[in-house]
């Protein structure tokens, strides 16, 4: 998902609302380009206004398969073809066109097994595809576990679907999938693992469960970058949407467009995203600072947390202050991947006072564990896990974990996390097929204006090259928490 930033801090708040009426004019005046993909608007995909068909996770399938035969006829066939379109994503035959690849990760996929040992439902970003828990789905399924990617509604298809989704759409897709897979494993436990909003969404569904409007209360949380709280200025974008229905302000329709090379993530991003993004992380931070006050979340469900201590998309405090700092002790965990403090003394980076590392490690009064991954020294590219218990202000054990930061990576980002080193896409080296679409660690020298990609888009860390670790804790976190309230594991 994406976010803005604010002004300057000297700039006075209250010539903030002036400034961004006259910046989003200007963009608004501004000519789109008219392309299908940013245009058509993909009536078949599910909204619960006009889906009232659509009662169980058969039909929201069926429903996918109409929207991607609607993709199909109306974007697809509609874009031309040809070498100038090679790295157009809706451009029939080009190298990022998605229908080429078996499967096609843009769709809800289920990774069936035989006697499950419990479910795990995997809940994308916003603007992202069910590719970016690919791994992790792969994994928790070789464990035994009965696996569900789920494409949320607006996505996978085209940026345009995003014009028009709504958070409470993609909310009653999860309640759908939840369902679906609570009847395939039985009495066993269902986990979710969330990515960036997909992780607000499972905690929606977590709040939803346990007041009893929705089934079945989550065994485990398992988020990833998880977008708890996110810019104050994405409140704008609400204001936004509304002047682009005027007659020349269309542009306001969109936060950002760019082009469309990435076969499983828009590019471009809608402001209706941001604003829906807006809405549900406040809505949620409000029930969990309700349940709070009313001593209620003790029975929340246990809940694992990574994040990059360097996240330019969501807000680092919003971790502590809107979610582990007001769960139940001794029940949760924040692992929290560093910066590469060895590469950290170049002058060419900044110090940032927010960082999370400032604010959790060494204080006695958080009531959840926090798990620092971060350079054995600072002298050394290799890492180490240092473990801190609830309501300590020491480290309680160090794991070596014989990995070392990559030459010239400073940080991971909000888009590395979930991703391996050897990932075909986004990954730290070209797959062997020299013909196949590499957009991961790259470098590329030039002169500006030559690339289609931005330097912001080149220089992201775009996979995690302590995956493994993030993976082993996934896998120990859902294996350790096997019991639903309510709901007891077969021995």
């Amino acid at each position: 998902m994406a976010a803005d930033r604010l002004p300057p801090r000297a700039t006075p708040w209250v010539a903030l609302p002036a400034a961004l009426l006259v910046s989003m004019l200007i963009q608004g005046c501004t000519g789109l380009d008219t392309a299908p993909w940013l245009g058509v608007p993909l009536t078949e995909d599910f909204d619960l206004r006009n889906s009232t068909e659509v009662r169980t996770f058969a039909d929201y399938l069926a429903l996918e398969q109409r929207v991607f035969a609607q993709l199909d006829a109306e974007v697809y066939a509609d874009t031309e073809t040809g070498p100038e379109q090679d790295l157009l994503r809706f451009s029939s035959g080009s190298a990022s066109d998605p229908r080429a690849w078996h499967p096609n990760w843009n769709r809800t996929f289920e990774l069936p097994a035989d006697e499950p040992v419990g479910g795990v439902l995997l809940l994308h970003g916003m603007s992202d595809s069910p590719y970016s828990l690919r791994a992790l789905g792969e994994a928790l399924n070789r464990q035994g576990y009965q696996v569900v990617g789920l494409r949320l509604p607006g996505h996978g298809t085209a940026p345009s679907g995003l014009r028009h989704v709504r958070w409470k759409d993609m909310a009653a897709a999860v309640r759908l999938g939840m369902e679906h897979l609570a009847a395939r494993v039985g009495d066993r436990p269902v986990h979710i693992v969330g990515y960036s909003t997909g992780a607000t969404l499972g905690l929606d569904f977590a709040l939803e469960a346990l007041d009893g409007r929705a089934s079945p209360v989550p065994a485990s949380l398992i988020l990833v970058s998880p977008a708890i709280g996110i810019h104050p200025a994405a409140a704008f974008a609400v204001w936004k949407r509304r002047l682009s229905a005027l007659p020349g302000l269309g542009g306001l329709a969109w936060l950002n467009v760019e082009p469309e090379f990435d076969p499983y993530k828009y590019n471009s991003f809608a402001t209706r995203a941001g604003e829906e993004v807006h809405v549900l992380t406040r809505s949620v931070a409000q029930r969990l600072a309700s349940r709070a006050r009313a001593g209620r979340l003790g029975d929340f469900p246990p809940t694992l947390v990574f994040k990059s201590n360097a996240d330019a998309t969501v807000t680092n405090e919003s971790v502590v202050e809107r979610l582990l700092g007001q769960l139940g002790a001794d029940r949760h965990e924040l692992v929290l991947f560093d910066v590469n403090r060895l590469a950290a003394k170049s002058v060419l980076k900044i110090y940032d006072p927010r960082a999370l590392t400032t604010s959790v490690v060494g204080d006695p009064a958080l009531p959840f564990t926090v798990t620092l991954v971060t350079n054995t020294d600072g002298d050394s590219l290799t890492v180490e896990a240092r473990r801190q218990r609830p309501y300590s202000a020491t480290f309680s054990s160090v794991e070596a974990l014989d990995m070392s930061w990559p030459p010239a990576v400073i940080s991971l980002s909000h888009v590395a996390l979930p991703f391996p080193p050897d990932d075909p896409l986004y990954g730290q080296r070209p797959p062997d097929n020299a013909q196949a679409l590499f957009l991961g660690q790259m470098a590329i020298q030039g002169e500006r204006g030559l690339f289609a990609l931005s330097s912001d888009w080149l220089l992201r860390m775009r996979h995690n090259p302590f995956y493994d670790y993030l993976e082993r804790r996934a896998l120990d976190w859902a294996h350790q928490h096997q019991t639903t309230p309510g709901r007891p594991t077969k021995e």
